[in-house]
């Protein structure tokens, strides 16, 4: 049987030195790096970014853009949210959604990075986040 948990998220990027620029700006910092990868930590999971054919190679699929997906980082607070999609379009990526009151009692907005790989930006009231980043889903705040 499998664990119940996620290890790493690669992203198939275009230019290697592009998007590793652009998630250094956001404030990630490489662990290892090479011609063909790069190995971001976060906190027990790893971010990798590799080059979208040497992906599919390594797949050993041709990616037919079937996939759906987006990436999230919660914050502490709205204020927070404003601040990193504000820095991820000044550092070369692109406002999707800008953020705003959500239906569910939050604040979001989303952006995609240089290759167009989105990442939601949340503030939950609902969640703790703890010193170290994670989200405790044990002890939740009150919903309305």
């Amino acid at each position: 049987m499998m664990e119940a948990r996620l290890s790493l998220v690669t992203l198939g990027v275009a230019d290697l030195a592009r998007s590793k620029a652009f998630y250094e700006v956001m404030g990630f910092r490489p662990a290892f790096e090479n011609e063909q990868i790069v190995f971001l930590p976060m906190g027990g999971l790893v971010l990798a970014l590799f080059g979208k054919g040497d992906l599919d190679a390594d797949m050993n699929r041709a990616n037919t853009g079937t996939g759906h997906i987006a990436l999230a980082h919660n914050t502490r607070s709205e204020a927070e949210v404003d601040t990193i999609i504000a820095l991820a379009a000044k550092s070369g990526g692109s406002v999707l959604k800008a953020a705003h009151k959500a239906d569910w009692g939050g604040y979001s907005g989303y952006f995609a990075d240089p290759d167009g790989h989105a990442w939601e930006v949340a503030f939950n009231p609902y969640w703790t986040i703890d010193a170290e980043g994670r989200i405790d889903m044990a002890t939740p705040q009150a919903q309305p």
